[in-house]
């Protein structure tokens, strides 16, 4: 199939493409944003289409893909260590009879002085604390491996010394 054809192909199926990126984002303009960036990855890569394969199916799948990749990194990104719970005004105690609260009120202090750091350092170490791995966070975030291993080795000192502060 020649180029022109291609694009005609294309063109003859962007109805179908609008009502799978509506199902997909249930956004018109983010549907608009899923179909011109399938129809970017489509055109560049229109020499993997085998001809006497289903392109409809084929466009709906890179579509798909799109939609998966952009969603999951969104919700990398979205990664927030603000999910511990207050439990500082609660006196629980263990089956050793000890009060338990000063732990709490410890991890909410961990949690505050995360919080503080700055955005740089902050999102490394709140997805390795979610259990990323470093090349994930790398990819997610798009810099380059040794960088997040020095967000997250500077973090872990900065807490350190916040930490340490604290206590004094």
């Amino acid at each position: 199939m020649n180029a022109l054809q291609f694009q005609k192909k294309l063109l003859s199926i962007q109805e179908n493409m609008m009502n799978f990126a509506l199902l997909l984002t249930s956004n018109q303009t983010d549907a608009e944003d899923l179909m011109q960036d399938t129809s970017l990855k489509v055109l560049d890569n229109k020499d993997k289409f085998i001809d006497n394969a289903n392109f409809k199916g084929w466009v709906l799948t890179v579509m798909r893909n799109i939609f998966i990749n952009n969603y999951h990194r969104i919700i990398r990104t979205q990664v927030m260590i603000d999910q511990i719970p207050d439990f500082e005004g609660l006196d629980i105690v263990d089956e050793f009879g000890l009060e338990r609260s000063e732990y709490f009120f410890q991890l909410n202090e961990l949690s505050d002085a995360i919080n503080k750091l700055n955005d740089d350092l902050k999102i490394p170490l709140s997805m390795h604390l979610s259990g990323y791995k470093y090349a994930e966070i790398a990819k997610s975030l798009e810099i380059p491996l040794g960088t997040v291993k020095s967000r997250i080795f500077f973090a872990r000192r900065e807490l350190q010394k916040t930490l340490n502060d604290l206590s004094l």
